[in-house]
């Protein structure tokens, strides 16, 4: 696989504007994507567990599911939008905490 386009012969990063970050807006969003990463997680740890368990199908779907719209927030934040951000890192937040809370 080229990293050039081949229709135009230009690598492909050529393309991509420019964006700066400040200090704060970087570290805001790695914590929105650690905080997600830890839910993801979480969601991994109940499937493992439920696994070792008969009869669980419907909670491990469930599961995959929930880590599944988790991965989609991932995939779907943007660095420039500093307010989504910053509600994600909340709601994820919280959300860890709740699953990490004993008998969640």
């Amino acid at each position: 696989m080229s990293n050039t386009d081949s229709a135009q012969n230009e690598p492909v990063i050529g393309s991509l504007r420019p964006y700066h970050w400040s200090s704060e807006q970087s570290v805001a969003y790695e914590a929105a994507i650690e905080a997600i990463n830890g839910v993801v997680g979480a969601y991994s740890a109940l499937i493992a567990d439920a696994e070792s368990r008969p009869g669980t199908g419907a909670e491990i779907a469930e599961y995959r599911r929930l880590r599944s719209e988790c991965q989609q927030e991932r995939r779907a934040l943007k660095a420039e939008d500093a307010e989504h951000i910053a509600r994600v890192r909340a709601a994820y937040s919280a959300r860890l905490h709740e699953l990490m809370e004993p008998g969640a």
